[in-house]
């Protein structure tokens, strides 16, 4: 007579598997910015925001994130976003990497919703999104115990350090990267390193098509990857989460788009960006047309939204190199990157007069920093 045969085990519901990823913590410890040895361009100057492009892989690409992991990190990555005053745009989180499109708004600008008489108040009431009750409570506790001992200074200069925590690009990158790192770790039952350097970024010109282009960049990742024929497939990306309904992520391809914040649906937005897609992410074939060297739509599908004569649109041209999007540090106009050169001449050579490099030798209208000599990559 044969064993009964063990019942295969349930896997966990997903809100179980995820326990852990919306704790909330006390201070973090690390509020320091650190360059670790990568050359990093960010914007100065009188704008009121700008945009960057951000990639960070896991060591060696050799961990890969099952479809909980990635979940875990979507969530960390808009939970800290809201925390830190940054804006995500977009966003595609592969099986060992992910990109993120994040708005960075002027510090000074973003900091006077926390002036007035109820300024602390706010703080605090911000603070929430991220730090337990128990915290907080201590740190008010804290915070009237130095004013009421005449310490008024010490307690400016502790609400002075959180807010140091906002609107910092390095800040939040690395708290990102740490917090699920920590929270991978446990799951998986392993210690170490689980990111591979820091992270990269590129500044990219915070309107037009430079934003729209890198946009599409980040969101047809899943498609060149041939894990999907349509972004709209791939639910951890930008662009299919604001086709399920999510505002934030609508209100991010709006601004990609340089639409309304409230205009997926009545501007157009969405039918806009679904034709950017389609008509810039087509697939690549060897020249005998038997092997496909970049997955994507196919041609037919592609050019036949083009512009008339089957041009291709010179976003597309820019499109197929693509380590300017990883690589050219900045992105965008001819006088976007020149002002971003003049206004950081300390870090180039006293030989370099100009900053800004034409992508090809195409009609392209995107300038980069960097002049990247390489053949288009699939």
């Amino acid at each position: 007579m044969k064993a009964a045969q063990p019942a295969h085990p349930q896997p966990l519901p997903l809100e179980v598997q995820l326990v852990g990823v919306n704790a909330k913590t006390g201070l973090y410890p690390g509020a320091r910015s650190w360059s670790g040895g990568r050359h990093r361009i960010l914007g100065k100057g009188p704008l009121e925001s700008y945009c960057y492009h951000v990639m960070s892989r896991t060591c060696g690409g050799e961990i890969w994130f099952d479809d909980v992991e990635k979940e875990a990190l979507r969530r960390i990555i808009w939970r800290m976003a809201e925390f830190s005053g940054i804006k995500i745009v977009t966003y595609c989180l592969m099986g060992n990497h992910f990109h993120l499109l994040a708005e960075v708004p002027h510090r000074q600008t973003w900091l006077q919703r926390f002036e007035g008489p109820d300024g602390e108040n706010k703080l605090f009431q911000h603070l929430s999104i991220l730090y337990s009750k128990t915290y907080l409570g201590l740190l008010r506790d804290e915070l009237a115990d130095l004013r009421q001992r005449s310490m008024a200074i010490l307690a400016e200069q502790k609400i002075e350090a959180l807010k140091k925590r906002f609107c910092d690009l390095s800040l939040f990158v690395k708290e990102i990267k740490e917090r699920f790192s920590r929270w991978f770790n446990k799951r998986r039952g392993r210690k170490g390193t689980l990111w591979m350097d820091r992270f990269k970024s590129v500044l990219v010109e915070g309107k037009g098509e430079p934003l729209r282009t890198m946009a599409a960049y980040i969101d047809l990742n899943p498609v060149r990857a041939g894990l999907v024929q349509d972004p709209k497939d791939y639910r951890w990306c930008g662009y299919a989460e604001a086709l399920g309904g999510s505002r934030r992520a609508q209100r991010g391809l709006c601004k990609a788009l340089s639409k309304p914040v409230d205009g997926w649906k009545s501007a157009g937005s969405a039918e806009a960006y679904r034709c950017l897609l389609h008509t810039d992410g087509h697939e690549v074939k060897t020249a005998q047309h038997t092997n496909i060297v970049r997955h994507g739509v196919s041609p037919e599908s592609a050019r036949a939204v083009l512009a008339t004569k089957g041009k291709l649109s010179p976003a597309e041209l820019v499109r197929l190199r693509v380590r300017y999007f990883t690589d050219g540090v900045i992105l965008g106009s001819r006088e976007f990157v020149e002002g971003m050169f003049e206004s950081q001449r300390d870090q180039f050579s006293s030989k370099r007069k100009q900053g800004a490099r034409r992508i090809s030798e195409s009609a392209s209208p995107f300038y980069t920093l960097r002049q990247l000599r390489v053949s288009p990559v699939g």
